[in-house]
């Protein structure tokens, strides 16, 4: 039975998982980067291509300044701790989202290790950083109304494949499958265009309880699902 080739997942409940055990937000987000190697080996043992992990959303910047700042160091660290497993495993950095906007040291890591991994096959893991899938629609349709202006494109011509190939996702095929962790049931602006016949799957659990048997589950469970892309 084929894995599903491309899987998206928001990273739910760190924040409330640190809470129930009287720690720090930002030790629930340090347990929940950790939880990313797991479930990364387990994409690749089953077989996975591509996996987007929403890391960091645009409005997330609303927190607090410690939790932000954080969050930046605890991805330099990520990404310093993580390099030698994703050479081992043969993973793909590569991220979605308006990532200059970033501090510069995470810039540069970001750069080095998505440079050191170019080459890798097993999978490809998609950070999803500074994203918003409302400004990335905005950003392919202003791209396409500055060619329709300049006479480079027939705006009779525009199709549903016009929009995606402008998309920070252009060279990715579309989720089959999105989990979301934390039991929470909204996109909450993640890839509102290309989730469009993903199927979806909601587990209670936070993040960084997501374990690889729930993954194994999740998987089990789009096996289940019937998949007509609007036919019969």
């Amino acid at each position: 039975m084929t894995s599903p080739r491309h899987i998206a997942i928001i990273m739910d409940g760190n924040g409330r998982w640190a809470k129930e055990r009287g720690l720090p937000r930002l030790k629930g987000h340090e347990r929940g980067a950790a939880n990313v190697r797991p479930i990364t080996e387990e994409c690749v043992a089953q077989g996975v291509e591509f996996l987007t992990l929403y890391a960091f959303s645009t409005e997330n910047w609303k927190r607090p300044d410690e939790e932000v700042n954080g969050l930046w160091l605890l991805l330099g660290h990520f990404l310093e701790l993580e390099l030698p497993t994703m050479m081992k495993n043969g993973i793909r950095l590569r991220t979605i989202g308006r990532t200059h906007e970033l501090p510069e040291e995470a810039q540069q890591k970001l750069a080095s290790t998505i440079a050191a991994t170019a080459e890798n096959k097993a999978l490809t893991l998609i950070l999803a950083l500074n994203y918003s899938s409302r400004i990335e629609i905005a950003d392919a349709a202003r791209s396409i109304a500055e060619d329709a202006k300049s006479g480079a494109l027939d705006p009779a011509t525009i199709t549903p494949d016009t929009i995606g190939a402008r998309l920070y996702t252009s060279e990715y095929p579309e989720p089959d499958l999105l989990i979301r962790t934390s039991g929470e049931m909204r996109l909450s602006n993640f890839m509102l265009w290309q989730l469009s016949y993903a199927e979806f799957y909601i587990t209670q659990k936070f993040w960084p309880d997501f374990g690889k048997e729930d993954l194994r589950a999740a998987v089990a469970e789009f096996h289940k699902r019937e998949r007509r892309f609007g036919g019969i």
